[in-house]
């Protein structure tokens, strides 16, 4: 199913989103800084955050205590404002050259302008959040920003690091990147004015949901080339990563071709990664990649069913199905 479709329940929200984000990147009158955010609004993204924050509260609301659209709308551009800032520090942290098909923030105007372009992004985020006044919704995104730190910074430590082991990896991936995501539908859950089992479910769809987005990410970055994912493959090759598939690759293999696979992933060049690619793709990696992807999103799609049926929990079934096709519909 296309994202146009599972977003179909909520368009006028998004297109509320991106209004939002483009009143809030112009607000300044600074020409230097609207160069850098015209830069940024060429390239809107998935909204997959957003998103969620919106169909979790629609999800869940209780009609007694309905959240009000301006608000939830306000929260949803909020945690996108946080996924921006994010990106553009990863960027810099992992030298990235390329972002959605063209020269990232960092590539383009230097890695001092990414960082208090990120810095800012962050300020901005948490501006709409407070001016909300709901100390938990606060509370929840602060939190979740701060593991997001937190797992960048062990990943970075971690850097070639061949023996990491899997359950730190997921560690760090919880951190990393499903706290974003499990924060964004605890939000909505918490704007619904929801009991506690629900927003509970939520945030645990939202964690589960994240992990396999993550490990879909890393296995596309080894295995996709670089028109379909935006940016150039091999990049958590390039800064020592080890990702779920490559420590899957390293477990499978035995003897010399191990040796041998731990001298082409030191190298970190490109010949290497051609080579890293080949190996993956005559593996069963890709197929247990898969399964462990998969196991995630059907932990993330059983919390949904504490909720009841409605077109916006469809479209959340619908989205984490979308994200296991996004990355092996047409490899198995």
């Amino acid at each position: 199913m296309e994202l146009k479709k599972i977003y179909n329940p909520i368009k006028s929200d998004l297109k509320k989103v991106d209004k939002i984000l483009e009143d809030a990147f112009r607000r300044t009158r600074n020409n230097s800084i609207l160069k850098v955010t015209d830069y940024l609004l060429e390239s809107p993204g998935k909204k997959i955050r957003p998103a969620l924050v919106i169909l979790s509260a629609k999800a869940a609301l209780n009609h007694r205590s309905p959240v009000t659209n301006h608000q939830l709308i306000k929260i949803a551009s909020a945690v996108e404002l946080m996924h921006l800032a994010s990106i553009i520090h990863d960027d810099v942290i992992d030298h990235a050259n390329m972002r959605h098909n063209k020269r990232s923030i960092n590539a383009r105007w230097g890695e001092d302008v990414s960082i208090a372009l990120g810095d800012y992004l962050y300020s901005m985020g948490f501006e709409l959040i407070s001016s909300y006044g709901n100390p938990d919704v606060l509370s929840c995104i602060s939190q979740a920003t701060k593991s997001m730190c937190e797992g960048e910074l062990t990943q970075v430590c971690e850097r070639d690091n061949l023996d990491l082991l899997e359950r730190r990896y997921i560690v760090i991936v919880k951190k990393k990147t499903a706290s974003l995501f499990a924060a964004s539908c605890q939000a909505g859950a918490i704007l619904s004015n929801c009991q506690g089992p629900i927003e509970d479910a939520l945030k645990g769809f939202g964690l589960n949901f994240g992990i396999a987005f993550q490990i879909i990410d890393d296995y596309l970055d080894l295995a996709s080339e670089r028109d379909k994912l935006g940016k150039s493959p091999g990049q958590d090759i390039a800064v020592g990563e080890m990702t779920l598939p490559l420590l899957n690759l390293l477990e499978s293999a035995s003897g010399d071709e191990r040796r041998k696979l731990k001298k082409l992933i030191e190298s970190k060049d490109k010949s290497s990664l051609k080579i890293i690619k080949k190996m993956l793709l005559n593996s069963n990696v890709i197929l247990r990649t898969k399964m462990i992807a998969i196991s995630y999103i059907d932990q993330a799609k059983a919390k949904l069913k504490k909720l009841p049926y409605s077109e916006y929990r469809k479209s959340l079934f619908d989205l984490a199905d979308f994200i296991i096709t996004r990355g092996f519909n047409k490899r198995l």
